[in-house]
């Protein structure tokens, strides 16, 4: 058994704008429904079927119990019994074994369910939506086929079922795989009731294709009012908490509709003390408002309808959102100590106490003691030091003792010194130290410069060491002699200077002659050398060096697509001979392949005179890769690039590609190498739709042209005004409109039109101006 269950919610709102307008839901605030219609719940448990309740009508039979074929219904709580159906619940959230409506689509497309709606407000708009579902899997084949697409139009109709309003298409939906569970969609229209229009008729047309698929469950069939989104705020904010020292409190609100759906906007501004009973405000009906004298807590909101017969009927306007004051009671001021201050803070509406007791002083002296004076708010001290002891040594000294508080004698008596076996030591007291007296015997005279007095303190007596120093070895341009000033043996002489030499020379010292010997022989100069070159010696490596480089040139040559060029060597050498790379020995070889060419060109004495590259390349032929109309310009775009050159007319080329302010019509285009003899062209047809036009005689776009329109194989074209009122229209002919309809001049403004040329649909507007 397949169980489904299915939600259709279809928002109608009424914008007054074009036929045919695309889906789409409510950009502003939805209201409560005002009509619904899910279809009910079931009796029982069981598979029940029964007819379409009233008041909707259908022209698809009802199945009963029989075979479930194309163009029959049910209302029922599950899925017919198809073998590859979707099995899924309704889609009502809470309606335990709810119903929906199943359809089996005609093969023949057009309508399968009306119902009227009734019970709407004048001038007001309205969101309309429904939720349908695909009930065959896309990915099962039936006969090697694909099921066929779900396609529903919905369409609003005025309550005399003879204008229509308002349409919308949800275009191909396919179900979801086999493996998956169906998909509930949701669809939706927005319109705007007229002055006393308070009932339409709503209709769902079946666009598909019958037989194999196209099988859908429609749920949940909702109407709503749909309004602006609307916010209060002050200037800075949407809401205000005061203290009520700030009381009594006055300020003006400002209601701010977001324009989303109401063009014209009616006020009625309410007042309430507990958010939920609201008071409509006496002559409050501007989009401002000025409250005063607020003392307590209070909520403000307003009502708004885009016609003001709207606003004493609940379903017919919307209601901003609120705007609250709310107002704190200030506590009693609390109590503080001597170094504290209370302050009230407004903004949380408490007090807020500051200050710190000061801090007991620091770096107090062992005997004093501090209490704090609540009085002057201070810190008071008080104490005295411990006197100091007398008759101490004079080595001794007093230290005051701050952990135990007392006063700590110290010193020792000075060490007596050492002395050398010369001196004796005596203590004074008067000085406190000892007093050393002695003098050292005389050191020896007359000692040799190497010679050193050292004193023995065991014999109590001078003794001399000391060796003269050693004469050193000296080269053979050296002299030698002892100073008895320095000490020290002083070396002469100077090594000859080494001679100056070439880079291939070396030179050797020789100590037996005490003189310097010269060896080594230059270079050979180079062989074989080219006619270019030249050996020069460089002292610095000591080598040869070979310069001069081969004559060599390269050049770039280029030829148009399907021609050649010819490549011709000019040296003005005796006898030259010729070697291509090509293999030819010729001096002048035509080429009609781009690579490049090299040749080598030797004189009579063998020497290679030039070696010359050409570089070939081709200059290739335009290809028009495409021609477009941007607005009412012209714009040719190549596939290849080149200097190439444009034209319209195939007499005078431009470097652009691009030709402004073309009129509307048939152009044949050329494009050529601004070089080469070249021309390629293609047919085009100009066509394009003016933004604007201004019918006021002055003989600059006083028309709507169309131009070029008429030489398409088929097409159509209608205008409509902002009501969707057909003013003119054509049908595979030229187009032109002077802004008139029935010879009576339309006002400035938007209009729309809608342009089918070779099945293809154009859709937009454009200005009248006056």
């Amino acid at each position: 058994m397949l169980k489904n269950k299915f939600l259709v919610v279809i928002i109608i709102l009424f914008l007054i704008t074009k036929v045919n307008a695309q889906l789409g839901f409510c950009l502003g605030n939805s209201g409560d429904p005002i009509f619904t219609e899910d279809f009910g719940t079931a009796s029982g448990t069981g598979v029940e079927h029964t007819p379409l309740p009233l008041p909707g009508q259908t022209s698809y039979t009802f199945l009963g119990f029989t075979v479930f074929g194309d163009g029959k219904y049910t209302v029922t709580n599950l899925n017919y019994q198809q073998w590859n159906w979707f099995m899924v619940d309704d889609h009502t959230v809470g309606d335990t074994n709810g119903r929906m409506l199943i359809v089996n689509a005609s093969f023949t497309p057009g309508e399968f369910f009306r119902i009227p709606i009734t019970g709407l407000c004048e001038n007001t708009t309205y969101e309309f939506s429904s939720w349908l579902m695909n009930l065959t899997p896309r990915d099962l084949l039936s006969a090697g086929r694909t099921p066929n697409p779900c396609n529903v139009r919905f369409e609003i109709w005025d309550s005399l079922d003879t204008t229509l309003l308002k349409s919308g298409d949800t275009g191909d939906f396919l179900g979801n795989l086999s493996t998956e569970t169906g998909a509930w969609r949701d669809f939706g229209l927005v319109f705007q009731t007229l002055v006393g229009q308070t009932s339409v008729i709503l209709k769902m047309v079946n666009n598909g294709t019958g037989g194999y698929g196209n099988d859908l469950a429609i749920d949940d069939i909702v109407f709503k009012s749909c309004g602006d989104a609307i916010t209060v705020s002050d200037g800075s904010s949407n809401n205000i908490t005061i203290c009520s020292s700030q009381t009594p409190y006055a300020t003006t609100l400002s209601a701010n509709p977001d324009g989303a759906v109401f063009g014209s906007h009616f006020y009625q501004w309410q007042q309430s003390s507990d958010g939920n009973t609201w008071i409509n405000i006496a002559g409050e009906t501007n989009q401002n408002i000025m409250i005063s004298g607020i003392n307590a807590t209070s909520y403000y909101r307003t009502k708004v309808a885009e016609f003001s017969g709207n606003l004493s009927n609940s379903q017919c306007n919307t209601l901003s959102d609120v705007f609250q004051v709310r107002v704190n009671q200030a506590s009693v001021a609390p109590n503080i100590n001597c170094w504290e201050t209370a302050k009230l803070n407004e903004n949380t509406c408490t007090w807020d106490v500051t200050g710190i007791q000061p801090l007991a002083p620091t770096g107090l002296e062992c005997w004093e003691t501090v209490t704090f004076d609540t009085t002057s708010c201070s810190w008071q001290v008080t104490g005295t030091q411990p006197m100091t002891p007398t008759g101490l040594e004079c080595w001794e000294t007093l230290v005051f003792n701050t952990t135990s508080c007392s006063w700590s004698v110290g010193g020792t008596q000075p060490v007596q010194p050492a002395i050398d076996c010369w001196e004796t030591v005596t203590f004074d007291t008067t000085s406190c130290s000892w007093e050393v007296a002695g003098t050292q015997p005389m050191a020896p005279t007359g000692l040799e410069c190497w010679e050193t007095p050292v004193f023995n303190k065991v014999s109590c007596s001078w003794e001399v060491t000391g060796t003269q120093p050693t004469q050193p070895v000296i080269n053979c341009w050296q002299t030698t002699a002892f100073n008895t000033t320095t000490c020290i043996w002083e070396t002469s002489g100077v090594k000859p200077i080494e001679p100056v030499r070439e880079c291939w020379e070396t030179v050797t010292f020789n100590t037996i002659s005490c003189s310097w010997g010269i060896t080594g022989t230059q270079p050979v100069v180079p062989t074989g050398l080219q006619c270019w070159q030249i050996a020069t010696f460089d002292n610095a490596s000591c080598t040869w060096n070979v310069s001069g480089i081969q004559p060599v040139d390269e050049l770039n040559i280029s030829f148009c697509e399907n021609e050649n060029v010819v490549l011709e060597p000019i040296t003005g050498a005796t006898n030259p001979t010729y070697l291509w790379s090509t293999g030819e020995t010729t001096e002048i070889i035509t080429v009609d392949i781009v690579g490049v060419y090299e040749v080598e060109v030797t004189d009579n004495s063998g020497c290679l005179v030039i070696k010359r590259a050409y570089t070939v390349t081709q200059k290739d032929n335009p290809i028009i890769e495409s021609i477009k109309s941007d607005g009412n310009d012209i714009v040719i775009r190549t596939a290849n690039t080149g200097n190439f050159l444009y034209s319209i007319d195939g007499s005078i080329f431009q470097l652009s590609n691009i030709f402004e302010n073309i009129e509307g019509g048939e152009y044949t285009i050329y494009v050529k190498e601004q070089s080469c003899g070249k021309i390629v062209s293609g047919s085009f047809i100009h066509f394009y739709i003016p933004k604007f036009f201004t019918p006021n005689n002055d003989g600059v776009h006083d028309t709507f042209d169309l131009k070029g329109v008429e030489l398409y194989e088929v097409s159509q074209v209608s205008i409509f005004d902002r009501y969707g009122k057909l003013l003119k229209s054509a049908v595979n002919s030229s187009f032109s409109w002077n802004g008139s309809f029935n010879n009576k001049l339309l006002p400035t403004g938007d209009y729309w039109y809608i342009i089918i040329i070779d099945n293809q649909k154009m859709t937009g507007h454009f200005t009248l101006k006056r």
